[in-house]
This record gives structure tokens, C-alpha cells and sequence, in this order.
């Protein structure tokens, strides 16, 4: 259960679980810090909000990249404080959350990991108290960190968390390091493939120095360039495969990504 520490800038960390290579995030100000993200149960978020004890006593405040479970789960353990999202985030843990625990639930009883489907099933959600739409600053005392909606991608609410004094960006999973780059679990019928480039295109606009992903080790740059051309390759897949020019057995053959990942792109809507 337990993480390691990765110190990206001063002040500025991500932090690392075995347990779906989930990646999140803390980024310390003079009088206040961010925890990005909070993991996926009410277990998993006592362990995270232990983790940054050992790092800072400052008050906190929470951002959630998406609405998705492994990333917004474990917020009870921060309560009372600001817990920032996209509004789209908000509608998203409230219509659909109850229907999505019942799924882990089943996914972790059927891996044989029963104390961590008690956990979930044991876990209050929390829903996200301070919205915003495009883009809003928090004042962590003489640091600022940027929250910004770039546009749709794994989801369309996404946020990413920009610290530009450090370089640093937070970019949940629109930015993925598994072993190919994307896994399947990137694609969803809540993804927009489309419009997945031009997002990437404003991350990279900010010039970071490291981009944190949701998932994997950071990265730079270059590794987000590389797979928006990846985003570009799949897209002309989906579009010949729905005017009827290949299969989708031949787009797999032709992609850069293995089968799985590919089918899961063209199937997104």
C-alpha cells in the first residue's frame, strides 16, 4: 500500500503506488500546499494524507485531475478543506459514483484483493466543493498553482495543475507513462480522441520542465510530443475503419500501440 516520494522541483512532488501505477501530487507554498489527487479509497487516502505529514504540517486543499476512482476516492482523510474540480467533475461523483463502486467492488473481489473492495465499500465519497470552468489560481503563499480545464481528452472535465515558478505540471491522465504510453485504460466512452491532440498541444504550450502523469513515472516534453503524434496516427485509424477503407484487424497491425490499446481507441465514440 505504501508510495515512494519524488521530489520534481523544490516543493514541488509526485508520489508513486505499485497499486495501478497511480501517480499524484503535492505542491508546497510558504503557507498552504495542494495535494493533487487522493487515491482510491478511504485506506489508500489515510496512507496519502500520512505521507504528506512527513513532508509538511501547512494546511491543505485538494484538487482532483477527474472524477474517476483511483484519483478522488481517498478524500475523506483530508476533510474539512477546499476540494477543487472541473464542475464537470462534480456531476460526474454524484450521478455516477454508487454505480462505479459496485464495479470495483466486483474487480477487487474477482482479483482476490477483498480488503481493498471492503475499503471501497466502507469509503464516503466527497464531492468537490469549489468548481470552476476554464482556469483559476490558488495562492499557496509566494508560489502559485495554476488549475486549468485544457479540453477534452480522458474525460471532459479534466484538470491539470501547472506550477510555473517550478516547471512543473500536474497533467493527470491526459498524459500516461505505461509501458507503450497509452494502456487501454486511457480510452473510455468518455474520452474524446479528437480533440486529445489540441489538449496535449496546450499542455506542452505551457513549456514545462516535467509533466507529471496520472499514471507512470514523469516524463518531458518530448514524451508528450510523441504520443500526440501517436493521438494523430489513431485518429486517421478510427476514420478509416468508420468509412469502410480498413479493418480493424488492419489498424492494429498498422498502429504504434498494441492491440489492446488500439481497439480501446476505436472504440472510444
Amino acid at each position: 500500500m505504501s508510495g515512494r516520494w519524488i521530489e520534481v522541483a523544490d516543493g514541488v512532488h509526485a508520489r508513486r503506488y505499485a497499486e495501478l501505477d497511480l501517480t499524484v501530487g503535492l505542491v508546497v507554498g510558504a503557507e498552504r500546499c495542494l495535494v493533487v489527487d487522493t487515491r482510491g479509497d478511504l485506506e489508500q487516502g489515510a496512507e496519502l494524507a500520512a505521507a504528506v505529514r512527513e513532508l509538511t504540517s501547512l494546511p491543505w486543499s485538494v484538487v482532483f485531475t477527474h472524477a474517476h476512482f483511483d484519483h478522488t476516492w481517498g478524500t475523506e482523510r483530508f476533510t474539512p478543506c477546499a476540494v477543487w474540480a472541473h464542475e464537470g467533475c462534480r456531476a460526474e461523483l454524484t450521478e455516477y459514483a454508487e454505480d462505479a463502486r459496485a464495479n470495483w467492488i466486483a474487480y477487487y473481489r474477482e482479483q482476490g484483493k477483498a480488503e481493498t473492495a471492503d475499503a471501497i465499500a466502507r469509503t464516503t465519497f466527497v464531492v468537490p466543493d469549489h468548481l470552476f470552468t476554464d482556469r483559476t489560481e490558488l495562492d499557496l503563499g509566494g508560489r502559485a498553482a495554476v488549475l486549468l480545464h485544457p479540453g477534452r481528452a480522458h474525460t471532459d472535465h479534466d484538470v491539470v495543475v501547472h506550477v510555473p515558478d517550478a516547471g512543473v505540471l500536474f497533467a493527470g491522465d491526459i498524459v500516461e507513462n505505461a509501458e507503450h504510453g497509452f494502456s487501454a485504460f486511457s480510452f473510455s466512452s468518455e474520452s474524446d480522441l479528437t480533440a486529445w491532440p489540441d489538449t496535449l498541444d496546450t499542455l506542452l504550450a505551457l513549456e514545462p520542465r516535467v509533466i507529471v502523469p496520472g499514471h507512470g513515472e514523469p516524463v518531458d516534453a518530448d514524451f508528450v510530443r510523441y504520443h500526440r503524434h501517436g493521438l494523430h496516427e489513431l485518429i486517421a485509424l478510427k476514420a478509416g475503419v468508420g468509412r469502410g477503407e480498413t479493418t480493424e484487424a488492419a489498424a492494429v497491425a498498422a498502429s504504434r500501440y498494441p492491440g489492446d490499446v488500439t481497439l480501446a481507441a476505436l472504440k472510444t465514440p
